[in-house]
């Protein structure tokens, strides 16, 4: 490589300011004519985010929120209540996220949302043999509660039939996991369907218990 070509090499694609000014100007019309129930300072929405405007008022937004690219905030019409979704301050949503809700999905503060993660408070009912599923009413599902400091791993599916599913505070959980009930703090959750495999003592610093052999954790902690 020449020294011409090391130079530009060295210097970013002026093209990629455009879906940063396309990101930019879609956060303020956002924030200027969405109805929020609430919104923070320093929202930071890509210019790709999917959320229908009349669901607007069911959402409340926290400071310094990031969504990226294809994030879908959805609202069911079956939906309960009158705020359906809480993201807290500084959490931050990966492509291709998805966040469905029925009754209530609260992130608190300092979440991390890895792409391609699934969080929903319900699903769709299959008891009538005689329609379609995607024709049947969605369940009466749960609630989730995803507390602060938690990390959710990409691929991963956090889905509620029932009750309540509450992450508590500094979870992490493993790519691709399917966590279908609650778990307690500082803990590592990985499989299909998802357990804890790990638990820490934030008093101590150390390891509290394991539940999975050894190559199973260390695997799982890759893959976070």
């Amino acid at each position: 490589m020449d020294a011409h070509t090391k130079s530009r090499a060295h210097f970013e694609d002026p093209l990629g300011l455009f879906p940063w000014g396309l990101s930019k100007l879609y956060t303020l019309w956002l924030r200027a004519t969405y109805p929020f129930a609430s919104v923070g300072r320093d929202l930071s929405v890509h210019y790709t985010f999917l959320l229908s405007r009349s669901m607007a008022p069911r959402i409340k937004l926290g400071s310094s929120v990031v969504m990226g690219k294809d994030v879908w905030l959805n609202i069911i019409p079956e939906a309960t209540g009158e705020v359906n979704i809480v993201i807290d301050d500084n959490c931050c949503i990966a492509a291709r996220s998805w966040i469905s809700a029925r009754n209530h999905i609260h992130l608190e503060r300092d979440v991390d949302i890895a792409p391609s993660v699934l969080i929903m408070d319900h699903n769709h009912a299959y008891d009538n043999i005689a329609l379609p599923i995607r024709k049947q009413v969605a369940t009466p599902g749960g609630t989730i509660r995803i507390e602060r400091g938690c990390r959710i791993g990409q691929g991963a599916a956090i889905v509620c039939s029932r009750g309540e599913l509450v992450l508590g505070q500094n979870c992490v959980v493993a790519a691709n996991a399917v966590v279908l009930r609650s778990a307690p703090p500082y803990s590592m959750i990985a499989g299909n369907p998802a357990r804890v495999i790990e638990r820490f003592d934030p008093l101590q610093a150390n390891l509290v218990s394991r539940s999975g052999p050894p190559g199973q954790v260390e695997s799982a902690k890759q893959e976070c």
